[in-house]
């Protein structure tokens, strides 16, 4: 426990967050209440000056944290230290590393987070990641445990926000390939079908949902090569991001991803030599970062993947680029948009008014009187009432 007053000089990571987000995030062992009770009372001071928890910080400036507040009871659980074997592989994902980011190729079998009895997965990895006293980097988007690919990891808290949003936001752009079963109709489409979850499975599975009550899901797709009529090699590109799209998307339109028997039933395997294991590769990201940059990495496909499209005549190299769609606009652009049209909108409507009105105030003639007019009436005007 510290038994002295410290001070720390907000980051440029950490310019515009709020006061208990910094605690939350450098010293998560002072709980909430006793932020808010310092708060208070006043032993927290920014630059000086007293500061209240939902104050933003700026960058460069002096945060004083009085001693004490660290949590003995209900504090977090240490975690345990990763095996050699772990670590290793934790080296062997990382096919970019930068100041901003890390990008793995997430092995297939391998879960993105923990949940009921799963015990290994990435997140467990991440401290193999992390610099002595630096942050432990955070997940920022996930793939299914039987996907494989790239999968981008967060090295910072501010980068953490800042990739979030993009994905989130949809500007991130992501293009996976795929083995599926039979040939497509259409070689290059869109499937246009909202998903909910299915009832009674708890929310491990999803379904199409005709209802208008699911959520709005868009998937790109195009053949990029096929054997006969057994099986087709499609690159995806999910255009929006809801829990299992491609593989529910596919698996309507009649050609679900060859080892996917949780969406395409016994349907869904070829014989002979290709594997039974799924076969979805998040294949390469394009993504902004926080210094103004692009990442643009593509990940290796698996060996059961790899082996399969030799065992069905299938060329890597076939798979040349396909132009891809422009990024949409941030919301930040969405909404002035709109704004800026309702303005328009309400201005034309006025002058609309105004021509209404206009025509409606041409004076009447006034009908002409009957006989002589009245006299004007003499004398001092009579005083009013009061």
């Amino acid at each position: 426990m510290s038994t002295e007053v410290r001070q720390f000089t907000v980051g440029a990571d950490d310019d515009g967050v709020r006061l208990d987000r910094w605690f939350k995030r450098h010293l998560p062992q002072v709980g909430f209440a006793t932020v808010s009770r310092w708060a208070r009372t006043g032993q927290i001071r920014v630059d000086g000056k007293r500061a209240d928890p939902a104050d933003r910080l700026s960058a460069g400036q002096v945060l004083r944290v009085p001693p004490g507040g660290e949590q003995t009871e209900r504090g977090p659980r240490a975690r345990k230290p990763l095996t050699e074997e772990q670590r290793l592989l934790a080296k062997d994902m990382v096919i970019l590393r930068s100041e901003a980011a890390l990008v793995l190729n997430k092995p297939p079998g391998l879960a993105t987070q923990g949940g009921s009895g799963t015990h290994e997965h990435v997140d467990g990895l991440l401290d193999a990641y992390a610099d002595n006293n630096g942050p432990r980097p955070r997940l920022v988007h996930r793939l299914d445990k039987d996907t494989s690919g790239v999968l981008l990891i967060a090295r910072t808290p501010g980068s953490a926000a800042y990739f979030s949003k993009h994905f989130s936001g949809r500007s991130a752009r992501k293009i996976y390939w795929a083995l599926v079963m039979g040939v497509p109709e259409i070689e290059d489409g869109l499937i246009e079908l909202p998903l909910a979850k299915q009832p009674g499975t708890g929310g491990e599975k999803m379904m199409v949902d005709q209802s208008g009550e699911g959520q709005s899901a868009r998937t790109r797709y195009r053949v990029l090569d096929r054997a006969g009529n057994r099986a087709a090699w499609v690159e995806l590109q999910p255009l929006t991001g809801r829990t299992h799209q491609l593989r529910v998307h596919m698996a309507a339109i009649g050609h679900p991803i060859v080892g996917d028997g949780k969406y395409g039933g016994k349907d869904a395997f070829l014989s002979g030599t290709i594997s039974r294991k799924m076969h979805l590769h998040a294949r390469r990201l394009i993504i902004p970062t926080p210094d103004g940059d692009e990442i643009d990495v593509s990940a290796e496909l698996p060996e059961h993947f790899a082996a399969s499209m030799i065992s069905l005549g299938f060329d890597e190299m076939d798979g040349a680029q396909i132009p891809l769609p422009p990024p949409p606009p941030p919301r930040e652009v969405k909404k002035a948009e709109a704004k800026a049209h309702a303005k328009q909108y309400r201005k034309e409507r006025r002058g609309e008014r105004r021509k209404r009105g206009a025509a409606d105030a041409v004076p009447k003639r006034a009908p002409a009187r009957k006989g002589p007019a009245k006299p004007a009436a003499k004398g001092p005007p009579r005083p009013r009432k009061r």
